[in-house]
């Protein structure tokens, strides 16, 4: 029999019989590889551990404890889903399944009567039966033409076959009698997937496109242990206790409305307060620190974002540009850097100005696709945090550094010490959808680069990352669901400034070309405030909670005008404090308040009202303490101004030196 060799991992070679199995290398290896092998690395494309090698090749085991080893026991557990869901529902229609980031999805469409989280204990259940028969699952190669009789009836199935055939023939996995059609790789037996959860149902379009039937997906997770399933599902429960989603629905703090128009956020009066804090703070930070804050329109003349190269490389993520009808077409605006070039290009500048810092919150409109709306983390309408530092080239460096310190302070403020720094650079083989400039992209690359080398911060280089203008330092973090979002900012441009033939008088009194850095301190109003929401648990510090003080009388009658006598007195120093007369008990209102994550509940009665006192219980405690009511005046307008610090900063205080 002909020999081939196979190219271990580590680089160690094995010979073996040509026609080996996968599961036959995992066994020359060792006996232990072999028990936690689930398929394999066949020069970079993932097979079944009873495929057979008839060529010399490079060959990694994929194992149990692996990324890879978890989409085949997801994707197994997809197949056998399917499986249980058929026996249930004879007749029902299956869609696409597959995997999520955390396991296993199926999309049916059962009809009038479409499966429901209701039906999940049976479909369980079912899967359950399917797992401990310990059936095996064959993998067969099918015609197209036999593949299509198999799925007679069921349209999605049938456009499936047409897509998963190769050279006329079609994978399925045959289960019980059920032939699924499935190109992922599996495991060999049902018992496998003996450690899995269906956890929730949801609509999902065909295809993806909202023209097409709404089919019902549901989702699940398997893993090879209980204590991997426990640990995940915990994960879980805690990510949706920190959805912002949730808990701004729970708090009243913001709704969509896909009726009156999908990723627009309406603002409620709790969030609008959290917001508007927010606002004020970062314009008072910004000022404080030499920003310019301006008001620019939301609408801008279409060849403005022509010239900028928004239109040629941002066109998919615009809305449509409005004909004005004699012959005008107006953009609304996706960035706010043609507009601060207009305010600066508004007045002759000399270098003993720069740097120019101009800063605004402005508001920009993305056309986001509705698949990818979500809360208020991926909208359609946003108020970015914006600036735009106008600099001489041998001035880039210490603005960076002063961006970047400006950037850390803000940090500390919010205590956000969750983070990481990634370098985003062009894309070396797909140059395209950049600015074609490569002298400048290498210039403006490297400077960052040394920028962030000087100041000894660590980072990670991501090439494809940067604007189409130019390269990029983000600030990352990850929010409740577990996806990486770009919290804040940095971007060298020295393509604008060209495109707009923006000059500077030099101390030559000749014109000089300024250098443009865009930054973004905490991005969008939006999702900035869904980031603190999850981060906070919508437990948010006392400076910014959209309710500082709720006051309880103990008998509305005799303690009511102490009470509103206190809230006169602490709104008049600005604290957001409210008064419960609700004709409820007082146990049923400190609850609430609780639920409601008010920093502060005082309760008055005789005593306090007899003393000038208030009984002050603190969010998350349980015990209430006796306070002289001007104190605990004083000492919560100092926890405000002190932005409610409690936490120790010190991963923030070590960076910018």
């Amino acid at each position: 029999m002909a020999k081939i060799e196979i190219t271990l991992a580590n680089g160690a070679k094995k010979e073996l019989d040509s026609g080996a199995s996968v599961l036959d290398v995992a066994k020359e290896i060792s006996t232990s590889l072999a028990k936690k092998a689930v398929a394999g690395q066949l020069d970079g494309k993932l097979v079944a551990l009873d495929y057979k090698i008839l060529n010399s090749a490079k060959l990694e085991i994929v194992t149990k404890d692996s990324e890879e080893g978890l989409q085949v026991i997801w994707n197994t557990a997809a197949v056998v889903l399917q499986a249980a869901i058929k026996e249930i529902y004879p007749d029902i229609h299956f869609g696409m399944k597959g995997n999520v980031e955390h396991g296993f999805y199926c999309d049916t469409d059962n009809g009038s009567e479409q499966i429901s989280v209701d039906a999940l204990p049976a479909i369980s259940d079912k899967m359950a039966e399917l797992v401990n028969a310990k059936l095996p699952i064959a993998s067969a190669q099918l015609s197209e033409a036999e593949a299509l009789k198999v799925v007679d009836g069921d349209p999605y199935q049938a456009k499936l076959v047409s897509r998963l055939a190769q050279d006329g023939k079609v994978s399925v996995y045959q289960v019980n009698g059920s032939t699924v059609l499935s190109s992922g790789v599996v495991l060999s037996n049902t018992h496998d997937v003996k450690v899995f959860k269906l956890l929730s149902v949801a609509g999902a379009y065909w295809e993806g496109k909202s023209s097409n039937p709404m089919l019902q997906r549901v989702y699940g997770t398997a893993f090879y242990k209980q204590k991997e399933l426990d640990a995940e599902l915990a994960r879980q429960k805690e990510a949706h206790d920190r959805d912002h989603r949730v808990i701004g629905n729970n708090l009243d703090l913001f709704f969509v409305d896909p009726k009156v128009g999908a990723g627009l956020p309406y603002w409620m009066p709790n969030g609008a307060t959290i917001r508007r804090t927010i606002e004020r703070y970062i314009i008072d930070k910004e000022v404080a620190n030499g920003y310019q804050h301006v008001y620019t329109p939301v609408l801008m003349n279409l060849d403005a974002y022509k010239t900028s190269g928004h239109w040629e490389h941002y066109r998919e993520d615009m809305f449509p540009p409005m004909d004005m009808g004699d012959g005008e077409m107006l953009e609304l605006r996706p960035m706010n850097c043609p507009s601060h070039i207009q305010v600066y290009k508004h007045h002759i500048r000399s270098y003993r100005e720069l740097p120019i810092r101009i800063a605004e919150l402005g508001m920009m409109h993305r056309y986001e696709k509705s698949g990818a709306l979500s809360g208020l983390q991926r909208v359609r309408e946003m108020t970015l945090n914006d600036g735009h530092t106008f600099v001489a080239p041998d001035q880039i460096q210490d603005e960076f550094k002063k961006i970047l310190s400006l950037m850390v302070e803000v940090y500390d403020d919010f205590d956000i010490t969750d983070y990481t720094f990634r370098l985003s650079y062009r894309d070396p083989k797909n140059t395209k959808k950049y600015f074609d400039d490569d002298e400048m992209w290498n210039k403006s690359q490297t400077m960052l680069k040394a920028a962030m080398d000087d100041l000894g911060l660590d980072y990670v280089e991501a090439e494809g990352e940067a604007a189409f203008y130019g390269p990029k330092l983000d600030v990352q973090t990850k929010t409740a669901l577990g996806n990486e979002e770009t919290l804040s900012t940095i971007q060298l441009d020295f393509m604008l400034p060209e495109r707009f033939d923006l000059h500077y008088v030099g101390a030559d009194g000749q014109d000089h070309r300024p250098v443009m850095i865009h930054r973004g301190l905490v991005s969008t109003m939006e999702r900035f405030t869904a980031y603190l929401t999850e981060i906070y648990k919508g437990a948010f510090p006392t400076w910014l909670a959209p309710k500082q003080v709720t006051i309880i009388p103990v008998n509305q009658k005799a303690h009511g005008a102490y009470a509103e006598k206190l809230r006169a007195k602490m709104a008049a120093k600005q604290i957001r404090v409210n008064v419960d007369n609700r004709n409820e008990k007082m146990g049923y209102k400190i609850r609430e308040a609780q639920t409601q994550k008010v920093p502060y509940v005082l309760v008055v009665g005789d005593q306090e009202l007899e003393a000038g006192s208030v009984s002050v219980r603190k969010y998350g405690q349980k015990d209430s303490e006796s306070e002289n009511n001007n104190m605990f005046i004083d000492s919560l307008l100092a926890e405000i101004q002190n932005y409610s610090r409690t936490g120790d900063n010190a991963k923030n205080d070590n960076l910018i030196k």
